[in-house]
Order: C-alpha cells, then sequence, then structure tokens
C-alpha cells in the first residue's frame, strides 16, 4: 500500500519518518497530475503547496485549530490529507468534490469564499471570537498567497490584527517574486530567539532596567534597539511585517518539511500574531508546470499527463474573440488603454499588453483600486477598458457607483465569466451584475449573443463618451453567430412565425436558447418572436412598443431573477403603460452549487425545452389545468 493510501486524517501523518513523509510528498504530485488530467482543476497552485500542507497538518490539529486558504484553488492537497482521496475522480464535477473548500465537505473546510485577500479578515474575526469565549487554546492558520496580499482587504486585516495578542500563523505561500533566502545557522538562532517568550521579556526587563539611568540608560536602549533592527533587516528581508508589529519568520524553503515543520512550531510558540514566509514553486515536481508562465497549467481542463498539453483543440472562446478585437480597437485608437486586477491572461488583455505594453495596467488582486484608477485614467482624456471577472466586479461597486459613474466617466467594464460559469462553483458564478448594475445612473450594459455581437458592441460602448459602459459574456466556447432576420430601432429580431402569442426578450448568450424555444412553440401552434436589445440597460423603448402587440412577454436572462433585466423590462413596461402579463425567467436567488454550465442552467429551466414549457404553462395549458391568460382564437 502506498503511503497516501494511508493517509486518511491529519493524525496519520504524525506517525511517518522522513523518508515516508518525503515519499507521501511524490506520490501527492503524480495523484494530482494523473487525476486533474482527466478532470481538470488548479494544478500549479497544488503542486507548489504539497509540502507546505503537509507540514501544517503535521504541527496543527485540525479541525480543532483553523486552517483557512487564501484563495482556496490552493486547497487539494489538504482535500487529500483530510480523507477525501477517493472523491477526487469527479472533482469540480456536479455532485462531486468542489475545487475550493467546501464546509457540506468537511469539518477541516472553514470558508469557502474563493475571492482572495479575505483570509486575514476570517482569521482576525476568529480569532476575536475565541478570546472572547475563553478558548485560547485553539489557534488559527492562514495560509496566504503572496498575490493575496495586494489586495487591500489583506492589509486592512494585517493592521488589525497586529494590534492584538491573538493567535494567528499567517503562512505567505510566496511563488511569485523572488527573495534571497535567508540561510545557516545565525539565521536560525536568531528566528529561534525571536520567537522564545524569554527574548521579549528579557527586552522588557532591559528596558525598564536601563529607563531607572536618566538620559544614558535611555539613548543605551535606543542604541541597543536600533542595532538589533539593523542586523535582523541585514540577514532577514520583509521586515515590514515586524514595523506593523507582528512577528516574522522566514524566509523559508517551502518545499523543505521539515524547514516548514521547525518554522510553524516556533510560530505556534508565540502568544501573538506571527508570519511564516514560504518560498515554494508554483508547478513544483511537474516540468511542464513549473515552466508553465503563462499560466497554461494553472487551472487547466483535460490534459495529456505526460506533456502537459491539452487534450483537446482550443476551441475559439468569448475571451479570445475580445482579445482579439481589442488589440485591433487599440491600433486604432491610440487613448484606448486596459486595466486589471491580477487576471492579464485569463481576461485576454495579454495580447493587448504585447502589442501595446505601455498602456495595460495590471494592478494586482484590487479591484476597488482598478476602477477608480481607471476613473481617473478617463478624467486624464484616455479611455480605460477594465477586464475583470464580472463575480469580481461584485467587490468594486461603490467604486463603481461613486467614483466613475457619477462623475460621468468614460469607463468600458469588460465583464468576463458573466452568468453561470459551472465548474468552479458558487463564488464564480458571475449571475449578480445585472441585478446591482441597474441601480447605477448613466450606466449601459451590452450583452453580445455571439462572437460578431461582441466584436460589435465593444467598439459601441469605447464610442460612448458622456458614462460608463459595460460588455458582458460568459465563459468558454463562442457559439455560431445568429444572424437577426430584421432589426426594429437597436434591437435584432432574431425569429418571427406565426401570431402574435409570446414575445421572448433573450439576454446575451441565451438568444439560441430562446429561438429553439421558439421553434418549439411554433410547432405546437403558438406564435412567437424572438428578440435581442443588445443593450440590456437602459430598456430599449423599442421593446414596450412590441409588448403591447402580444399576449404574453417572456424574459430569459443567466442572471438571478431578483433585481435583473426581467425585472428591468416589466418597469420599462409600466412606464410606458403597457399591461401585457411578463414572465421573467432566469437563476434563482440562492447560490447555485458546481457542475457544467449546462446542468446547472437545465436545473433552472434555462433550456428551450425549460422555457417552451414556461410559455404552454401560461398559454395552453395541459388538461384539466386552468389557463392563466385567454387562449389564442
Amino acid at each position: 500500500m502506498s503511503v497516501l493510501d494511508g493517509v486518511r486524517g491529519p493524525r496519520d501523518l504524525r506517525r511517518l519518518t522522513a523518508a515516508q513523509t518525503a515519499q507521501l510528498a511524490q506520490e501527492i504530485r503524480a495523484f494530482l497530475v494523473e487525476t486533474i488530467s482527466r478532470t481538470g482543476g488548479h494544478l500549479g497552485p497544488n503542486l507548489g503547496v504539497v509540502e507546505l500542507t503537509i507540514a501544517i497538518h503535521r504541527v496543527f490539529d485540525s479541525p480543532r485549530d483553523r486552517i483557512l486558504f487564501d484563495t482556496g484553488h490552493q486547497s487539494y492537497v489538504h482535500k487529500l490529507l483530510t480523507g477525501r482521496q477517493s472523491g477526487f475522480e469527479r472533482l469540480r464535477q456536479r455532485d462531486g468534490l468542489s475545487g475550493y473548500p467546501s464546509r457540506a465537505e468537511s469539518d477541516h473546510d472553514v470558508i469557502e469564499n474563493s475571492h482572495a485577500s479575505t483570509a486575514l479578515s476570517y482569521a482576525d474575526g476568529l480569532a476575536k471570537a475565541y478570546a472572547l469565549r475563553g478558548d485560547r487554546g485553539r489557534r488559527i492558520v492562514a495560509v496566504v498567497g503572496d498575490g493575496a496580499l495586494t489586495g487591500g482587504m489583506a492589509w486592512e486585516a494585517l493592521n488589525n490584527l497586529a494590534g492584538g495578542q491573538r493567535r494567528v500563523i499567517i503562512v505567505v505561500n510566496d511563488n511569485g517574486r523572488s527573495y534571497s533566502t535567508t540561510v545557516g545557522g545565525l539565521a536560525q538562532h536568531l528566528n529561534d530567539l525571536r520567537t522564545n517568550p524569554r527574548y521579549e521579556q528579557t527586552l522588557t526587563a532591559a528596558k525598564a532596567a536601563l529607563d531607572q539611568t536618566p538620559i544614558v540608560g535611555r539613548a543605551m536602549y535606543r542604541t541597543m534597539m536600533a542595532v538589533k533592527k539593523g542586523l535582523k533587516e541585514a540577514l532577514v528581508p520583509q521586515m515590514l511585517f515586524e514595523d506593523l508589529g507582528l512577528k516574522y519568520i522566514g524566509p523559508v524553503d517551502g518545499h523543505d518539511v521539515g524547514a516548514v515543520e521547525r518554522a510553524l512550531r516556533q510560530a505556534a510558540r508565540v502568544e501573538r500574531p506571527v508570519i511564516v514566509h514560504c518560498l515554494t514553486r508554483k508547478g513544483f515536481g511537474y516540468p511542464p508546470a513549473e515552466t508553465d508562465h503563462v499560466d497554461n497549467l494553472h487551472g487547466p481542463g483535460p490534459f495529456d499527463s505526460a506533456t502537459g498539453r491539452p487534450v483537446a483543440a482550443p476551441a475559439t472562446t468569448w475571451t479570445s474573440v475580445f482579445r482579439d478585437e481589442l488589440v485591433a480597437i487599440g491600433r486604432e485608437r491610440p487613448e484606448v488603454v486596459a486595466v486589471t486586477a491580477a487576471m492579464l491572461h485569463s481576461t485576454g488583455l495579454d495580447a493587448f499588453a504585447q502589442a501595446y505594453p505601455g498602456r495595460v495596467f495590471d494592478v494586482g488582486i484590487a479591484e476597488q483600486h482598478a476602477v477608480t484608477s481607471a476613473a481617473g485614467l478617463a478624467m486624464g482624456g484616455m479611455h480605460p477598458v477594465v477586464a475583470l471577472y464580472a463575480t469580481f466586479l461584485n467587490r468594486a461597486l461603490d467604486q463603481l457607483l461613486l467614483d466613475v459613474a457619477l462623475h460621468g466617466c468614460a469607463v468600458t467594464f469588460v465583464l468576463d465569466r458573466a452568468g453561470v460559469t459551472g465548474d468552479d462553483g458558487p463564488s464564480h458564478n458571475g449571475v449578480w451584475d445585472l441585478s446591482f448594475l441597474q441601480a447605477v445612473p448613466g450606466l449601459r450594459v451590452a450583452a453580445p449573443r455571439d462572437g460578431a455581437r461582441l466584436r460589435e458592441l465593444l467598439r459601441e460602448a469605447i464610442e460612448v463618451k458622456d458614462g460608463p459602459t459595460v460588455v458582458r459574456f460568459p465563459k468558454g466556447a463562442v457559439p455560431a453567430d445568429l444572424a437577426a432576420v430584421d432589426r426594429t430601432g437597436s434591437i435584432d429580431v432574431l425569429y418571427r412565425a406565426g401570431d402574435r402569442d409570446v414575445l421572448i426578450v433573450a439576454v446575451g448568450a441565451m438568444a439560441g436558447a430562446a429561438v429553439a424555444a421558439a421553434q418549439q412553440l411554433s410547432a405546437h401552434g403558438l406564435g412567437a418572436t424572438v428578440v435581442d436589445p443588445r443593450w440590456v440597460k437602459p430598456v430599449p423603448a423599442e421593446i414596450a412598443a412590441l409588448a403591447g402587440n402580444y399576449r404574453l412577454v417572456v424574459t430569459v436572462e443567466d442572471n438571478v431573477r431578483a433585481g435583473g433585466a426581467g425585472s428591468a423590462v416589466a418597469q420599462a413596461l409600466r412606464d410606458a403603460g403597457v399591461d401585457t402579463p411578463l414572465r421573467d425567467l432566469g437563476i434563482p436567488p440562492r447560490f447555485l452549487q458546481h457542475g457544467k454550465r449546462q446542468e446547472i442552467l437545465a436545473e433552472a429551466g434555462l433550456t428551450p425545452e425549460g422555457i417552451a414549457g414556461a410559455v404552454t404553462a401560461v398559454l395552453s395549458p395541459g388538461p384539466g389545468q386552468r389557463a392563466a391568460l385567454p387562449l389564442r382564437a
């Protein structure tokens, strides 16, 4: 039996010898590569934290000691060490293991919000709660990626943690920068010294004694502290943390289990927050991932485990259409610049950065700063295109509302992964943007239905000079272009057949399903028209003008129904005095579990069959059911 097969929980790790621990690390890497090559998932980040995670579970007693991951995509090794090896064959699949920590899966998982820069705030609150309850024996370990420390929220938390005497160990998983490692016996001795309780007691006693010696004593103490600080800064980097009042240990080789264990045991002795700085390599131990400089193996789909290459040819995606069109726009318009928050490749800005390197600004995991900085760029005469995942714009709503919209700044927001994203679970579904964006005055929102409309609407958005615009699109392969049969004002008519029974207003990528539903309705004797408003905020006046001629209006969107595009259309009809009944189809107001996009859409009734069924339930009810509306003669 392999070492990994014998690990059913963290306690099994503590009986392993050094040789067995090293073998376990090798087995975990092989397991991750083989499994993720079939299921897809976050590979590179997890290969980099194998020894680090083993050491944490050997030193601390989870779940009594609470281990928090920021972000959660580096938690696969943690899952393996807490009894979930058998579930990995269904990783990120419907009813299978989540790709992030999940409280429903295990008591060892504490937080499942996968948005970065949050764990330290959770840790601060947990530590305060345990102190208030008198539960002082529990430790809190927050594993924070170096990228997460680019987020302002992390520094707000550090500022609060530094002011307390609570037992929080902050493990910085640093795989993004090159620091000079402090090595040798002297460095180890300094770490031992600084984390020994007698160290602080001795310094306190020395200060008290020297303070009793007027003038000379205080000067001597200041000199002693200056020499101490200078020695530490010469030998150990990142003294910024100690300047904040946080103990600092490191840097430590994050791929040396023994070294990490020693650092963690030192940290565990301290009755105040401690930083343990671990240097790791993303993708460590798997050459294709180690040499992956464009993050192809950060979160890949299925791939060939021998080569690291995808098993299928890459499809043309929404992101790639945007990537190419923005480069073309940048060539024509020198005032166009791009802004993102640590998502350069993921949002398709890498090609723009290569073509126009001085016109791209990656601000790190700092969405709030990205948005307000974009307002400044607009005020200075540029036209910024801010590319974010739709779910991450949630974090910068205040900045969008009061820093951009209030000032009428011409900023274009491109929201990738809008709507249901699927595999990455509840925190990554971009199903709230159409709801909260409705409340932003002066904002225009476009939802392209295909690649041609994405190119067209992106250009229209950048032409707007008097306020912000949004262009949103989903994750995955872009569908075949769906041509309009007619255009009424600014809206496209995609399908028209039979009498005027139902007007279906399709939002963005839901157009294909809406047209297929209309075809089914026509086959059953109900006349249907499908329109794509293209710009869904504000609602085009043509929608109300058309709606008055139909018996029923149905809106279809992959956004939550509460306050979404359907609600906006209903309000527009009321404002125009149109009393045609409306049914709004969308995502229910709840957090969606992981699964394929089509599975989740089907569950919400957002398939051709579901849409057609919702219409016929109103216009042509089955035997024994009463019609909700008068039947067509």
